[in-house]
């Protein structure tokens, strides 16, 4: 399980510091696919980079007893002067895994081609998120943290990526931000609306998303959070 405690973020600017999250709590377990909503520069990259161990929080803890993937559509765990050939090599030896059998499934599944071979500092933000979700797929990983992977690749691609994630691996926990609220209803089964750095959580997506309209359409509903957040 991963239990999140009143995690608070705070980012230094010129301006004075600028308060991404604010209090937010939450656990997940295995099999649960939790999706959270919010509008751009809500915190939701923020919040699944804290979970992932890629930044740390200001405030609050949060407790790891699964193993968890990096954002899957996140390129800052690669080596970015190294190759793609390299950064599968690199990340093979760091989970005991057999470098060829990996290579192999990458140039399958990505279809990078001879990009492969060349520095992921070349890459295009897509040619590094392909890199980085069919990556993560040779890393069996208890809890996986998909960012907007569905905004990457053709429908075909997407496709592939649903099948790994969502067949495959039907058993993980997930935690899926996207822009795209139909991905989310489809594939989460708890859910959740950040905003003003404060996350609500929710058992209905139906409700999530009427209160997440009105948000995004600058009529907070009354009594902003209505909905008990409950952290049990």
């Amino acid at each position: 399980m991963i239990t999140v405690r009143d995690i608070r973020k705070i980012y230094p600017t010129r301006f004075g510091e600028n308060l991404v999250l604010d209090g937010v709590s939450f656990d997940l377990r295995m099999g649960e696919r939790f999706g959270v909503l919010g509008r751009n520069g809500a915190g939701k990259s923020t919040m699944i980079r804290l979970v992932s161990g890629a930044e740390r929080p200001t405030g609050g803890t949060i407790d790891r007893q699964m193993s968890v993937s990096w954002p899957l559509a996140f390129g800052g765990a690669f080596q970015h002067q190294l190759t793609g050939v390299d950064n599968i090599r690199f990340i093979s030896r760091i989970y005991a895994q057999d470098f060829k059998s990996n290579l192999a499934f990458v140039e399958e599944f990505a279809e990078l081609g001879p990009y492969l071979r060349e520095p992921v500092r070349t890459y295009s933000s897509g040619m590094r998120a392909r890199l980085a979700f069919a990556i993560s797929m040779i890393i069996e990983f208890d809890c996986f943290l998909i960012d907007e992977i569905g905004a990457v690749g053709d429908a075909r691609f997407h496709a592939r990526c649903d099948y790994e994630l969502f067949e495959k691996r039907a058993d993980r926990a997930m935690i899926i931000i996207s822009h795209d609220a139909a991905y989310i209803r489809d594939h989460c089964n708890r859910w959740g609306v950040l905003h003003d750095g404060k996350l609500v959580l929710y058992d209905d997506f139906e409700l999530a998303y009427a209160d997440f309209k009105e948000l995004i359409g600058w009529k907070p509903p009354p009594g902003w959070p209505h909905v008990e957040v409950s952290t049990a």
